[in-house]
C-alpha cells in the first residue's frame, strides 16, 4: 500500500510539475519568412482564403505575400468596375439540378469570404459581396509582386480542328505580339488538298489570297489583336493600385492567348498615358508591321501535323512608339520563346520560311 501510494504522489507530482514543452504548439516556432516561404509557393487566391481564416498569425502574414494567382471561373459585367467580375450571385435556380449546382460553386468560392483584414480578425479583407471582381480580391495584398490571372476561356472563336495561340506583350501599349495558327492533323494530306501549296520558289501561290487563306489569318490577327488590348485595358487600376508588382501574366483556361508584363513594361504602363480605343473598351492598337511566315504542312511530334501553318510576328511601327526603341534581335528572341515546347520546334521551323511583311493601320 505504501508502494502505491508513493506512486500516485509522484504521478501527482508529475502532472502538477509537467513540462511546458509537451504542450507548446511547435508549430508556432517556425518563423513568419518561412511561412510567407510557402504561402508564395501556394499561391492560388482561394487557397491562401483558407488559409486566412485558420488563425491570426495567418491572417495578418497572407496579405504579406509576393506570388498571387487568381483562376476566375464566371465573367460579367459590373457597372462602374474596370475588369468584368466573378459573379457568386446566380440567377433564382428553376430546378433542383439548379439549386445543387448553386450551392457546390458558393462552397467552392466560399473561402475567398474568410480572407481577413490585418487591422482587424471579425473583418473581412474581402468585401462581403455577391460580386468578386479581380480587383476586389486583390485589393487588400499589399505586396504583391508577380500576379497571374487566368480567364475561364479563351476569347477567339475558331472553327472545329483550327488551332490558335497567341502571346502579347504591352507596356503602355503593344511592343511585341505573336501568333500561331493552322488545322491539326493526325495524317498528311494529299499535296493537292493543301491549303495554298508552295509554289517551287518557295512563294506562296496566287491561290492563296483568292480561296480566302490570307483572309482568314487577317481575322485571326486582329481578333487576338483585339482580345490582347481588351485584356491590357482592363489591367489598368489593378496596375495602378499595386506599385509592387514586378511580373503580370493574363491568360486563359484554354491557353489560347497570354498578355504579358515585366519590369521595364509595368514601368513604361505607370509613366505614359494609356492611349484608349475610341470605339470600345480597350487600349489602342498602334500602327504596325506584320511578319507572316507561312507552310501548307508542317510535321510536329507524335504523328501530328499542321496544314496551313502560319506564324504572325506584329511589332508597331515607326520610332514614336513604344517598341522603337527594340532591336530586331531582341524581337525575334520574343517570337522563339513565344510558345512552350512542342510549340517552340513549330514556331523555329516557321521562322526558316519566307517573310511576307504586311503594314497594318491603328484601330
Amino acid at each position: 500500500m505504501c508502494l502505491i501510494a508513493q506512486l500516485e504522489r509522484t504521478q501527482t507530482k508529475s502532472r502538477i510539475h509537467a513540462d511546458p514543452s509537451l504542450h507548446q504548439d511547435h508549430f508556432d516556432r517556425i518563423p513568419d519568412s518561412l511561412v510567407l516561404l510557402i504561402f508564395n509557393k501556394l499561391a492560388d487566391v482561394r487557397s491562401l482564403g483558407r488559409c486566412s481564416a485558420v488563425s491570426k498569425r495567418f491572417n495578418a502574414l497572407v496579405p504579406l505575400v509576393h506570388n498571387v494567382y487568381v483562376k476566375i471561373d464566371r465573367v460579367v459585367s459590373i457597372d462602374g468596375d474596370s475588369f468584368d467580375a466573378l459573379d457568386l450571385s446566380l440567377p433564382k435556380p428553376r430546378t433542383l439540378f439548379a439549386h445543387l449546382l448553386k450551392l457546390i460553386l458558393f462552397a467552392i468560392l466560399q473561402p475567398l469570404h474568410y480572407l481577413q483584414n490585418i487591422h482587424g480578425w471579425n473583418k473581412p479583407l474581402l468585401p462581403q459581396l455577391s460580386h468578386h471582381s479581380p480587383r476586389q480580391v486583390l485589393k487588400n495584398f499589399t505586396h504583391v509582386r508577380n500576379l497571374r490571372m487566368e480567364l475561364p476561356a479563351g476569347d477567339v472563336k475558331t472553327e472545329d480542328g483550327v488551332f490558335l495561340k497567341w502571346r502579347a506583350e504591352f507596356g503602355s501599349t503593344l511592343q511585341n505580339c505573336v501568333i500561331l495558327g493552322g488545322t491539326m492533323m493526325d495524317y498528311r494530306p494529299a499535296s493537292a488538298n493543301l491549303e495554298g501549296g508552295m509554289e517551287d520558289n518557295g512563294s506562296i501561290p496566287e491561290s492563296f489570297y483568292t480561296n480566302g487563306g490570307l483572309k482568314l489569318r487577317v481575322v485571326w490577327t486582329i481578333s487576338s489583336l483585339i482580345a490582347a488590348s481588351t485584356r491590357h485595358y482592363l489591367l489598368r487600376q489593378i496596375i495602378e493600385e499595386h506599385p509592387t508588382l514586378s511580373s503580370l501574366i493574363l491568360t486563359d483556361a484554354d491557353g489560347q492567348g497570354t498578355l504579358t508584363m515585366g519590369v521595364e513594361q509595368l514601368k513604361e504602363f505607370r509613366e505614359k498615358p494609356l492611349a484608349m480605343s475610341a470605339s470600345s473598351n480597350r487600349t489602342q492598337v498602334p500602327a504596325s508591321y506584320m511578319k507572316l511566315r507561312y507552310a501548307p504542312f508542317l510535321e510536329l511530334p507524335d504523328g501530328m501535323g499542321m496544314q496551313g501553318a502560319t506564324l504572325v510576328a506584329i511589332k508597331p511601327a515607326g520610332e514614336g512608339t513604344s517598341g522603337g526603341h527594340y532591336s530586331r534581335k531582341e524581337a525575334e528572341a520574343f517570337i522563339c520563346r513565344a510558345f512552350d515546347d512542342p510549340l517552340q520546334d513549330t514556331v523555329k521551323a516557321l521562322v526558316k520560311n519566307r517573310t511576307y511583311l504586311l503594314e497594318m493601320n491603328g484601330f
